[in-house]
């Protein structure tokens, strides 16, 4: 088990710019920043004309780390302890999941709670309980 560093301030940052950025692309497009929802309508058909906003905010999530590296001189270093086949599982499960319930995390758990939306705290208290049962799980029985 290792532990996890208490990053308030980086936390609430973080948290803030996720929140402006689901607000500026709501206002701008009146559209919810469910990052499932506009990664898969990058892919043809191409539903309406908006493939070069839905690229953009694809390219800025890649691109905030190079950002923190020109700004910081230091990149974010991820560590993720599973090899290649638990990787690729968990993939798909999320995507199996995002499609079965209509959204993910940022669009029902962002977005959809700050609207009120019955809907997506239910979709939320499901990722949630199913996040901690994966987590217990993977701890302490496997």
């Amino acid at each position: 088990m290792t532990a996890t560093d208490f990053t308030p301030v980086a936390s609430l940052l973080g948290g803030a710019l996720i929140g402006a950025s689901a607000v500026m692309l709501m206002a701008a497009t009146g559209r919810i920043a469910g990052i499932s929802g506009i990664a898969v309508r990058l892919l043809p058909p191409y539903p309406d004309n908006a493939f070069a906003g839905r690229l953009a905010f694809i390219l800025g999530l890649v691109a905030a780390p190079l950002l923190v590296l020109l700004l910081t001189g230091t990149a974010p270093v991820p560590s993720i302890e599973a090899g290649t086949g638990l990787l690729v599982l968990a993939g798909l499960l999320v995507g199996f999941g995002a499609v079965w319930g209509n959204g993910c995390t940022s669009g029902h758990g962002v977005c959809g709670l700050s609207r009120l939306s019955l809907r997506s705290l239910v979709a939320t208290l499901v990722f949630m309980a199913t996040a901690m049962a994966t987590v217990f799980l993977t701890r302490h029985l496997l």
